[in-house]
C-alpha cells in the first residue's frame, strides 16, 4: 500500500468530518499533517452536529443501514471506556420509552425505520413491534396521565446518550494535538488539475486571501450544504446529490428533579411521544441534569447561505416550551429554566438513507479523474438525518478506509449515490 503524503482535503468540519479526520490520522501511512479540514462557519458546530439531541442506537436502523449502525454504537461504546467519555462528553447507557394515549399507542412502534423523518412521525417507528418489554424505572422528570401509556421499546444496552457538543470538541481537540490543520472561516472555491486532468488541488478562500493546497483526497461531509458545495466544486458535472434540508427546532432544559448528589447514579433516557400540541416529541435527558425537546420540524424553512444566519422562529420555540410545561413533571417553587433556543438544518435523503461512497470519476464532469485506488479520490458523506450523531463515528471510520483503499468494517454497498 502507497504511504503518500498527499494531503486529503475534508470540507466540513461537521461530527462526520472530524470523526473521518479523526480516523484517518490514527493510519500509520496518513500523517496527521496531511489532513485539513475546512469549514466554512466562523464558530464551529453552530449547527446539527453541536444543537443534535445525542441518541446513540445499536439496531434502530433498516437493512441498508443497519451493518453501519451497529459500527457506530460500538465505536462508541469503545471511544467511551478508553477515554473517560462519561466525564468528558456524557456517554451513558440509556432506556427508550415511547408514549402514548390509549387510541394511538399501536401507532408509536413499527415502520421501516427509514421514513420515519420524512413522514413527521416518532423515531419509534424504526423499532420493530416485538421488541416492547416491560417498563423499566421511567424518567422521573416525565409527567405521567392516568390515561397514557409507556412502554419501553429499546433492548437493555442498545442505546446511549451523549452531549455532541462536547463530543465533537474533544474530537476537534485530539485532532489538533495530532496536527491535523482545520481552516475556519474558509472555503473551498474550486478544484485543479494536473497535465493528465487528474485532480491535484484546491483552491482556498481563507482570512481574505486565496491559496493552493495539494490534494489528491477530497471529502465532501458538508451536511446540508454538501450539494452546493458539490455543484460549486464540479459545475461541469451532470450528477445531482440527492439531498434535501429538513430543518428542525429544538429546546435545552435544565432538569428541575435532578439531584447532584444522585450524578453517580444518574441514568438518561429517552422519550418518544405521539402527537403533542401538533407534533411527534422527542426528549432525551443527559447526565448532569440537562434535558434536551425537539421533533419539530419543517421543510419549508429556506437553507440560507451560512450557519450563521440560522435563526430561531419565535412560535416553534414557544411551542416547544408549552410542550416542555406539559410534559415535565412540576416541582413547586420552580420555573422551567432553558438553557438553549436553537435551530439546525439536518441533511436528509428520500430514502431515509445516507451517502457514503467514493464517487466515481464519470460523475465529477469536466474529464477530471482521480489517482484511484488508495492515490487519490473524490468521497461523499452526509444525508443522515437524524441518525448523524448516532452513525457518525463508524461513518468516518469506513470512510478513512476508503481513502486508503482499504475494505470498509461495515458494510456500505447500500450506501452509494444514486444512479439517476
Amino acid at each position: 500500500m502507497s504511504t503518500t503524503t498527499s494531503d486529503t482535503i475534508i470540507v466540513g468540519a461537521g461530527i462526520i468530518g472530524l470523526s473521518t479526520a479523526y480516523y484517518l490520522s490514527e493510519s500509520k501511512s496518513t500523517p496527521a499533517s496531511s489532513i485539513h479540514l475546512v469549514d466554512a462557519s466562523k464558530e464551529l458546530l453552530n449547527c446539527a452536529s453541536g444543537y443534535a439531541g445525542g441518541f446513540v442506537a445499536e439496531d434502530w436502523f433498516a437493512p441498508s443501514n443497519a451493518p453501519l449502525g451497529a459500527l457506530s454504537f460500538k465505536l462508541h461504546k469503545d471511544l467511551a471506556a478508553k477515554y473517560n467519555g462519561r466525564n468528558k462528553w456524557g456517554y451513558c447507557a440509556s432506556t427508550s420509552f415511547s408514549s402514548s394515549q390509549p387510541q394511538d399507542c399501536e401507532e408509536a412502534v413499527g415502520g421501516s425505520g427509514e421514513d420515519w423523518l420524512a413522514d413527521g412521525t416518532s423515531r419509534a417507528q424504526a423499532v420493530a413491534a416485538d421488541s416492547k418489554s416491560a417498563v423499566g424505572q421511567k424518567p422521573a422528570w416525565l409527567k405521567r396521565t392516568e390515561e397514557g401509556i409507556l412502554e419501553e421499546i429499546s433492548a437493555k444496552g442498545s442505546v446511549a446518550q451523549i452531549d455532541p457538543l462536547r463530543f465533537c470538541q474533544w474530537l476537534k481537540e485530539q485532532l489538533l494535538e495530532r496536527g491535523v490543520t482545520i481552516h475556519h472561516p474558509a472555503r473551498v472555491i474550486s478544484v485543479s488539475k494536473d497535465g493528465d486532468g487528474q485532480l491535484n488541488g484546491v483552491r482556498l478562500s481563507e482570512g481574505g486571501t486565496e491559496n493552493e493546497l495539494p490534494c489528491k483526497n477530497l471529502v465532501i461531509s458538508s451536511g446540508a450544504w454538501t450539494p452546493r458545495v458539490f455543484s460549486s466544486l464540479f459545475p461541469k458535472s451532470k450528477a445531482r446529490i440527492p439531498i434535501s434540508h429538513l430543518a428542525g427546532h429544538s429546546l435545552l432544559l435544565n432538569n428541575p428533579l435532578h439531584k447532584v448528589d444522585e450524578e453517580d447514579i444518574e441514568s438518561c433516557h429517552s422519550v418518544f411521544a405521539t402527537d403533542t400540541l401538533g407534533f411527534s416529541p422527542e426528549w432525551f435527558s443527559r447526565l448532569g441534569g440537562e434535558l434536551y425537546l425537539a421533533g419539530l420540524n419543517s421543510t419549508l424553512i429556506p437553507l440560507p447561505d451560512a450557519d450563521e444566519n440560522v435563526k430561531a422562529d419565535p412560535k416553534s420555540v414557544e411551542q416547544l416550551k408549552q410542550c416542555a410545561a406539559e410534559m415535565i413533571g412540576a416541582v413547586e417553587g420552580k420555573e422551567l429554566e432553558v438553557k438553549r433556543e436553537a435551530l439546525c438544518f439536518r441533511p436528509v435523503t428520500a430514502s431515509g438513507r445516507p451517502i457514503v461512497c467514493r464517487i466515481p470519476d464519470d460523475k465529477l464532469g469536466g474529464g477530471l479523474k482521480t489517482r484511484g485506488g488508495s492515490e487519490g479520490g473524490v468521497f461523499l458523506a452526509a444525508g443522515h438525518g437524524a441518525w448523524g450523531i448516532s452513525l457518525a463515528p463508524g461513518t468516518g471510520l469506513v470512510l478513512s478506509e476508503l481513502i486508503q483503499g482499504r475494505v470498509p468494517s461495515a458494510n456500505i454497498s447500500a450506501l452509494t449515490l444514486p444512479s439517476l
